[in-house]
């Protein structure tokens, strides 16, 4: 059975290309455009991973994290980010959170998909 993957990203166009990616690749695809809007999925289906943007209205990236590893169903979720930010302390904060690892845009797709296989039960 195919793993399913949360995709939340304010962006259409990377919502878009990761989607692409990770449908061809035999995942279920499910997005969200914005930690608001992604948490509304939190509701006990199974989620494999989530990939999540940082910068966003509403709910930033952290704060979804934070918000996720509050669900005892979600505690040990696998959560990639996919950010433009490289900076060391937004990577500390991020995994303080509960971020499982870390991805820069613009992503190569073979890198992506290494990650989410690194990770992915």
């Amino acid at each position: 059975m195919a793993k399913t993957i949360l995709i939340v990203d304010d962006s259409e166009s990377i919502r878009e290309v990761v989607s692409f990616t990770l449908e061809n690749a035999g995942y279920n695809i499910i997005v969200a455009i914005d930690g608001q809007d992604a948490i509304k999925h939190f509701d006990g289906q199974i989620i494999d991973l989530l990939l999540t943007d940082l910068h966003m209205p509403n709910m930033n990236g952290i704060e979804l994290i934070r918000e996720v590893r509050k669900i005892n169903d979600y505690t040990r979720i696998p959560i990639l980010f996919l950010t433009t930010e490289s900076q060391r302390d937004k990577k500390m904060e991020a995994k303080d959170a509960g971020a499982t690892g870390w991805i820069i845009k613009p992503f190569v797709p073979a890198k992506l998909l290494a990650a989410i296989n690194k990770v992915m039960r």
